[in-house]
């Protein structure tokens, strides 16, 4: 498959790699380096995208509830995230007497990173990846459940019975969750036989799993995306920072950048599950094809692998924001309820389902 208008990552990524080896003597210092730039290449396109989000949560917010929405600062409010960012910058950063205050610092860290690490196996475009390993499916679902480690950290470092409450809810709610989007995740890998990320984007080279796995591939997308929306504390699922009975919940005492890396991870991780989805479920950066249509899957090539990643995401992140203004928050007998007697049975099930219909065959 040619792809006549795609962008081409990969030579740009080769020339930098010869360049670093070609400049350091010593191969680990070069691979160093190398890591150094793409993590510095991660941040520079993180924070715009989050400034984006900041923006499009406020839009889409305003859209469900028939109101404008931003629209002072800059055109259309585009500066409005922007404005909110400058004022945490300058606001200060306080650390309460009572916590313990090297865990309370290192809180955030550990959860920014932890889902900057995510990021690595996902496949932005086509022949660009920052790390294509051999276990991306199971690496994306070890280190993604790291990060309650930081929301518990931060919880319980503040010395705050409001903070600590919410971390305990984040941590019951994340251990339960995962349990059905690993089996969601399971079902795609089944039906691939390979954990490797671009492995399983190339299976859907004739058509994209949502459509070729029939029903069952269906309910482990839905699962997926309740699942998700529940471990990155998002409303409804969002009891882990119910403002109107915990004030903020976990990130109750931080303030400034403090609190501004909270904001920062929750939108990554918010892009993160939906990049996921778009992989697994919606091809990736895979073009739309329909089976021997030669006609119209070559005029799907012309768009560039980069824009069917993107698009595919952010339509899934548009039905994550459409999800929190919809919805009202769930009480936490609820909320455990619908992980525990619903969503895990009907993924154990379908689990069994996925296994049938990839011994016999039966998917396109």
């Amino acid at each position: 498959m040619s792809l006549l208008l795609d962008i081409g990552f990969a030579p740009l990524a080769n020339g930098i790699h010869n360049w670093l080896f070609a400049t350091f003597s010593n191969s680990t210092v070069a691979l160093a380096a190398e890591m150094v730039v793409a993590g510095l290449s991660l941040l520079v396109f993180l924070v715009p995208l989050c400034f984006f989000l900041g923006y499009m949560e406020r839009k889409v917010a305003a859209f469900m509830q028939m109101r404008l929405g931003p629209n002072r600062v800059g055109p259309a409010g585009s500066l409005q995230i922007v404005a909110d960012t400058v004022k945490l910058l300058f606001k200060e950063g306080l650390t309460p007497n009572s916590s313990d205050k090297f865990l309370f610092n290192l809180a955030p860290l550990i959860v920014v990173i932890t889902s900057m690490l995510v990021l690595a196996p996902i496949a932005f475009a086509k022949d660009f990846q920052l790390w294509d390993t051999s276990i991306g499916v199971l690496y994306v679902s070890s280190i993604s459940s790291i990060s309650v480690i930081g929301i518990l950290m931060a919880g319980w470092s503040s010395n705050n019975k409001y903070s600590l409450l919410g971390a305990m809810r984040s941590g019951a709610q994340i251990v339960s969750y995962e349990l059905s989007i690993g089996l969601s995740l399971i079902s795609i890998v089944i039906l691939t036989g390979s954990l490797r990320m671009s492995d399983i984007v190339m299976s859907q080279q004739n058509g994209w799993w949502i459509f070729k796995g029939h029903i069952p591939v269906i309910i482990s997308f839905v699962i997926f995306i309740v699942a998700s929306t529940a471990e990155i504390n998002r409303a409804p699922f969002d009891m882990a920072e119910a403002e109107q009975e915990l004030t903020a919940g976990f990130h109750t005492e931080y303030s400034g950048m403090k609190f501004a890396m909270f904001l920062l991870a929750e939108y990554i991780n918010l892009f993160i599950v939906s990049a996921i989805a778009a992989t697994l479920f919606l091809g990736g950066w895979m073009p739309f094809h329909i089976g021997h249509f030669e006609g119209f899957n070559h005029i799907m090539d012309f768009i560039p692998s980069s824009l069917w990643f993107m698009g595919k995401t952010f339509l899934i992140i548009f039905i994550i924001m459409w999800f929190r203004w919809t919805f009202p928050r769930l009480r936490v007998d609820q909320l455990l309820n619908l992980e525990w007697k619903y969503l895990l049975p009907i993924s154990m099930v379908n689990i069994l389902l996925v296994t049938v219909m990839a011994i016999m065959g039966w998917h396109f």
